[in-house]
């Protein structure tokens, strides 16, 4: 069994905790699974947050890492992010899409859904699978009610592959998207991002 991630994994450079993100286990209240596929952001980057400053919904960007920073997008979705680097700097990684493993009959009847490669597949379906609304935001990702494990063996040599970051219309350059390669789980395809 892998080891809970520790608050030093998530305090270093968002696209490197990003990448290093997939493969690893993602757990809230007993459904969860694989990370497939994140997403970097940081506050040098016009497609973040915290571009323009500290504000009231976005201060969790701002804290310490390891925690989550959970927003709702379009009226329509709540996404979830984990803060990276240290305390101030702004940064944290979209969970776009993970592997459903556990949990995975509740995780359907949320998402009145049966087909698998769908229930997780995207940041939005993601949170209303695993439950995460706003009542998460501003959680610690190192206990209860988030289970954050490190790869297993299974897991433990996955490819991963960059791609350009999906519904954005700033900062769409950057190769900022991580995915596991060959994953039939992922939100689009690499190279069909733009």
């Amino acid at each position: 069994m892998s080891q809970r991630l520790d608050s030093a994994f998530f305090e270093r450079p968002v696209n490197d905790v990003a990448r290093d993100l997939i493969g690893c286990r993602l757990g809230f209240q007993g459904v969860g699974g694989v990370i497939v596929e994140t997403e970097a952001y940081d506050a040098t980057d016009p497609a973040c947050h915290a571009y323009n400053g500290l504000t009231a919904r976005n201060a969790p960007l701002f804290g310490p890492p390891a925690v989550a920073y959970v927003y709702f997008s379009y009226g329509i979705h709540h996404m979830l992010n984990f803060v990276c680097e240290p305390a101030g700097d702004a940064a944290a990684v979209l969970i776009r899409a993970i592997e459903p493993t556990d949990g995975v009959e509740v995780m359907r009847e949320r998402r009145s859904l049966d087909r698998d490669a769908q229930l997780c597949s995207g940041p939005g379906k993601l949170t209303q699978a695993l439950g995460i609304g706003p009542e998460h935001n501003g959680l610690s990702l190192l206990g209860s009610p988030f289970a954050i494990l490190g790869r297993d063996q299974a897991w433990r040599d996955v490819e991963v592959k960059t791609d350009l970051r999906i519904g954005i219309s700033k900062g769409v350059e950057l190769p900022w998207r991580y995915v596991a390669a060959n994953s039939s789980f992922l939100s689009v395809p690499v190279g069909s991002s733009s």
